[in-house]
């Protein structure tokens, strides 16, 4: 009795396991928003009528290394609000664009220095600033970036990128650096 209950409970068991799914046709989507079938994606329907090729591609100068590639023209300064730590949206396209530059180059090393304004404590701002390097590191990290190539230091508010205890200095002070090594 117990053989024949534990080969039904086992019975069920696999048949639960069990997919409808066709696993050998799965529709590909590509950046450009248009549905790819697998034999299409594969070469058999790679023809002149097909999506795969038109998704604009570019080519690669292979005669181009990863260590010519040119520096960000964009600014390598990542600002916060007061008593904060989160990355606004409008720094996303500067992380972007320094983690693909620093992914071009496997030796490449950055150190990611936070700051902060003057007000709070020693220890406080020490804490706030490292963290705002984190924040970053974090950030760059998502995008591909290794953690061998990121080091992240805080300088508190010994550093100061202006001086000055109005508000416009202050938020100049709230920042976190890039710095290549």
């Amino acid at each position: 009795m117990k053989k024949q209950i534990l080969v039904l409970c086992a019975t069920v068991l696999l048949a639960a396991c069990g997919s409808a799914v066709k696993l050998d046709n799965v529709p590909v989507e590509d950046k450009a928003g248009t549905s790819v079938s697998q034999a299409g994606a594969d070469g058999a329907g790679a023809g002149a009528g097909s999506a795969v090729g038109k998704g604009g591609v570019t080519s690669v100068d292979v005669g181009k290394s990863a260590a010519q590639v040119a520096l960000p023209a964009g600014s390598r300064l990542v600002y916060f609000d007061y008593d904060s730590f989160i990355i606004k949206p409008e720094f996303q396209s500067i992380i972007e664009a320094q983690a693909r530059f620093i992914k071009a180059d496997k030796s490449r090393k950055i150190a990611i220095e936070g700051h902060t304004d003057e007000r709070g404590g020693r220890e406080y701002n020490l804490a706030l600033g490292q963290k705002r390097a984190e924040a970053v590191r974090g950030a760059l990290g998502l995008l591909g970036v290794a953690d061998a190539q990121m080091e992240a230091v805080s300088f508190g508010k010994e550093k100061p990128a202006q001086q000055g205890s109005d508000e416009a200095a202050m938020a100049k002070n709230r920042r976190a650096e890039i710095s290549y090594r």
